[in-house]
């Protein structure tokens, strides 16, 4: 194994950036990962960038130095790929940072999982996996934005890094030995696309919960309720729940209040009662009078195609069995309903990919027979 120095080099001027980074500029590949502080904010606030070439371990120290474009360079740089673990909210915090998305990027638990390490694996427990390495965990609730930061805190930054180039020569090999380089790279460049893409704020009432039981108005009233808390998350920099919670969303939908004391009697009050109080009413009024309501959400699954469910989950294990792969990488258990819940089920999003062969077209064949069955 490659001999790694762990000891944190601290960079805080842009002239040690500029150098650096054409340095990295260089490599094939370097290890990225970021520490941020996001408790009473709607945004991640970046707090550190860590960059481990292979042979170092560097903590660039983003609140030092007002001028990142070499860093940002590196990162849209695709001649060089950026090795991370786990990236989703990494990708958001050097969004934040440095309004890009790095590209390629080697996801080191996507990797893991399409290995058949498992699926979720953290980054310590996969070093631990593969290289038999014991990493500490005593800085995870660090406070990140201050500083100085403590001798422990960068040391635990600089191993976040240290050891992502090893675990990425070690998992090149073996999915390349296991003709599964393409699914690894399939699945990062779908990352990339959906931090570039977030969702818009029309969407998010369907991710509250009991919205299934709402008629068209209700659910017309419920999507502008979302969408305004989404957009006012984003401009006020402040958690969705913080300013106004999900109960709340969906008892605005269904009891379609007129007057500030039907606000109170859903449990708003203070705050956010007295701000935002007469907006939401007006919101409330004109969904209801819009002439294009939602149409109404699926409902959750009945006992006979909860059977066939159970019997299509049998398949999907059978299936990842069979691949040495964990289940929970090849489909969702949304995909899963999805599927069982239309009347001529296709295969969508992830499973159009290499996912079709290995999962999707299995399960629809499985699908077929087991309602063949049900009709006899």
């Amino acid at each position: 194994m490659t001999e790694i120095d762990t000891t944190p080099r601290w960079v805080d001027s842009y002239e040690q950036l500029v150098e650096l980074c054409a340095e990295w500029r260089k490599q094939s590949a370097v290890a990225l990962d970021t520490e941020f502080m996001r408790s009473r904010t709607f945004y991640p606030q970046p707090a550190l960038v860590q960059v481990g070439d292979g042979k170092h371990c560097y903590l660039i120290d983003n609140l030092a130095i007002e001028e990142l474009q070499p860093l940002r360079d590196l990162l849209l740089d695709t001649a060089v790929t950026k090795i991370m673990h786990s990236c989703s909210e990494d990708l958001e915090t050097l969004e934040r940072l440095l309004g890009v998305i790095p590209e390629p990027i080697f996801d080191t638990q996507i990797a893991a999982a399409i290995c058949g390490m498992g699926a979720g694996l953290g980054y310590a427990a996969t070093v631990n996996q593969l290289l038999h390495i014991e990493l500490p965990k005593s800085e995870t609730r660090s406070d990140w934005l201050q500083r100085p930061l403590s001798d422990a805190q960068k040391t635990y930054a600089a191993l976040d890094v240290a050891w992502l180039p090893v675990l990425y020569g070690v998992l090149v090999k073996d999915l390349n030995g296991k003709g599964r380089l393409e699914w690894l790279q399939e699945d990062c460049a779908s990352l990339v696309v959906t931090a570039r893409n977030p969702n818009p704020p029309e969407i998010y009432y369907q991710k509250v919960k009991g919205a299934w039981r709402l008629r068209s108005k209700q659910l017309a009233v419920l999507q502008d309720v979302c969408a305004w808390r989404e957009k006012q998350a984003r401009a006020l920099n402040m958690p969705r729940n913080h300013l106004l919670k999900e109960n709340i969303c969906l008892g605005l939908a269904q009891q379609l209040p007129r007057h500030r004391g039907a606000l109170s009697q859903l449990g708003m009050e203070g705050w956010a009662l007295r701000e935002h109080g007469e907006a939401l009413l007006k919101i409330v009024a004109q969904a209801c009078e819009r002439s294009d309501p939602p149409a109404r959400m699926q409902q959750p699954l009945n006992r006979q195609q909860g059977e066939i469910l159970k019997q299509l989950r049998l398949e999907m294990v059978s299936i990842a069995e069979r691949a040495g792969l964990p289940a929970e990488i090849l489909i969702r258990k949304k995909e899963l309903e999805a599927l069982v819940q239309a009347r001529r089920p296709e295969l969508e999003g992830r499973l159009t990919g290499w996912r079709a062969d290995v999962i999707g077209h299995p399960l629809l064949e499985a699908l077929k027979q087991l309602r063949k069955e049900e009709l006899k």
